[in-house]
């Protein structure tokens, strides 16, 4: 059924180019699907309900940074989506007796990336130019994704909606105390800004960190699905976080409509749809927090809230990027 909702989303996203895309280029919907597919199977291994693990599968596959790929050559999209299936043997290998494994296992996705980019070389396929990497500017795409995605900068963050799902995700890593998730989460995002060695693009090292929250995504909206009285405090946070970002991303909206001559409408047209992603998930997650603490759960009417809100963020964001990169 995963597979079924990813492919039918790519085929959207990609259905205008068809006509202008050469063969090598039908890896990009393949691609996104593969990614998205990999994430959904690695987050089981965390998230118990269907949705939680389609809504992180969706945010890795068809989220900013995945997308943003496609103006490379299509094999680093292909690179990226197998990222999640080589996590796979060591987040459920764990689950064994030879958990011990799980730790050398966890390599893999490093030692591919390193590997690819070697027969790249051999090959002269470059498929990433390798003095791409992140920088704090970069950062902005946090939280306006779609302002960056105009700017044509490397896409890094998630949708809207979304993070509130994340904040919850990262309290509950923290207070599990997962050190592995913890530890291959910063390596990601550490060698990312690094300079490149052993010609690597350092861009591609943030797969896994995106991969990683994106998981903690699904996680998160799982237990804003499930939070009781005790978790409102947690609820009310991700609500005031995502109201508080709307009020920015509606200052900017401000700023960039007083620009002489109207050069700035387009941004601050952008940074409204932002506020107005944002508004949905305060909404949301303010709608959580008071049902929380009447201690009603009423968890179908949550996943249909959480569901809805995270679906359009998605359907309108991926779209919008999409038709930047291609």
């Amino acid at each position: 059924m995963a597979a079924i909702v990813y492919a039918a989303f790519a085929v959207y996203l990609y259905q205008p180019y068809f006509p202008i895309l050469n063969s090598l280029q039908y890896l990009l919907p393949l691609n996104l699907c593969l990614a998205a597919l990999g994430c959904f199977v690695l987050s089981r291994r965390w998230v118990s309900s269907f949705a939680g693990s389609l809504f992180a599968g969706a945010i890795y596959g068809f989220g900013p940074f995945t997308l943003g790929l496609a103006k490379f050559y299509p094999t680093a999209g292909l690179l990226a989506a197998s990222i999640p299936w080589l996590f796979c043997p060591a987040a459920f290998i764990a689950k064994t007796k030879w958990r011990w494994l799980s730790w050398p296992v966890s390599a893999l996705p490093f030692l591919a990336i390193v590997i690819f980019f070697q027969i790249s070389i051999y090959y002269r396929l470059f498929a990433v130019p390798i003095q791409t990497k992140l920088s704090l500017g970069d950062l902005a795409g946090l939280i306006a994704p779609l302002v960056m995605a105009q700017q044509n900068t490397t896409l890094v963050g998630f949708y809207h909606v979304p993070l509130t799902a994340l904040l919850i995700g990262f309290a509950m890593l923290l207070s599990a105390r997962r050190l592995s998730i913890i530890v291959i989460l910063c390596l990601g995002t550490v060698l990312a800004f690094f300079n490149s060695f052993f010609n690597i693009s350092p861009i591609m090292w943030l797969t896994v960190s995106i991969l990683c929250c994106s998981v903690l995504i699904g996680v998160g909206t799982q237990a804003l699905a499930s939070a009781g009285y005790a978790d409102r405090k947690w609820v009310l946070l991700a609500a005031v976080v995502s109201g508080t970002l709307a009020i920015v991303t509606l200052l900017m909206a401000t700023k960039y409509f007083q620009i002489f001559a109207g050069l700035g409408n387009s941004a601050a047209r952008l940074f409204t749809e932002s506020a107005k992603m944002y508004i949905l998930g305060t909404i949301t997650a303010a709608i959580i927090f008071f049902l929380a603490r009447a201690k009603l759960r009423v968890t179908t009417l949550r996943w249909i809230l959480l569901c809805s809100a995270t679906a359009v963020d998605i359907f309108f964001s991926a779209r919008f990027i999409i038709d930047r990169v291609m």
